[in-house]
């Protein structure tokens, strides 16, 4: 699992126009899933976004976490962070687990947040989605297990 997270002042995503999700004050996750991935990786995932501590707090970065001031999180699955570019210019897809696979562990990142205390908002899952954010910082940290 892959996972690209950027701290916000507010980020949204819309799906023919209309708002699927969107958040203030937290964090965008770009979440990708590779074949191998299952529910340790998933839960794994949750957590580390969860607990990351890349928020300010008493005037320094890395002080705070999501979890210690309930920051919500926008999770927004992207299959093109597992994208080959290594060999010719049309990226190689490869390494992305199948909707069918991915779906589920997707959900499932969202539902160990949710158990966890965060509230999360998602994409929609194989829709063509607009994503817009105002990174703070800027902050942007790629997690991968």
């Amino acid at each position: 699992m892959r996972a690209v997270v950027q701290t916000v002042a507010e980020a949204e995503v819309t799906v023919d126009g209309a708002s699927v999700g969107a958040i203030e004050d937290g964090l965008l996750v770009l979440l990708g899933v590779t074949h191998t991935d299952g529910d340790d990786e998933a839960r794994w995932t949750a957590e580390k976004i969860w607990s990351l501590r890349i928020f300010k707090g008493h005037g320094r970065e890395g002080e705070r976490s999501a979890s210690d001031d309930g920051a919500p999180i926008l999770l927004v699955s992207q299959f093109t962070l597992y994208a080959d570019t290594r060999k010719g210019r049309r990226p190689s897809w490869n390494a992305a687990a199948p909707g069918p696979v991915a779906e589920p562990l997707v959900e499932a990142v969202a539902a160990h947040l949710r158990a966890l205390g965060a509230h999360v908002e998602t994409g929609k899952f194989g829709a063509m989605m607009r994503v817009s954010s105002v990174n703070v910082g800027p902050n942007t940290i790629l997690l991968e297990r």
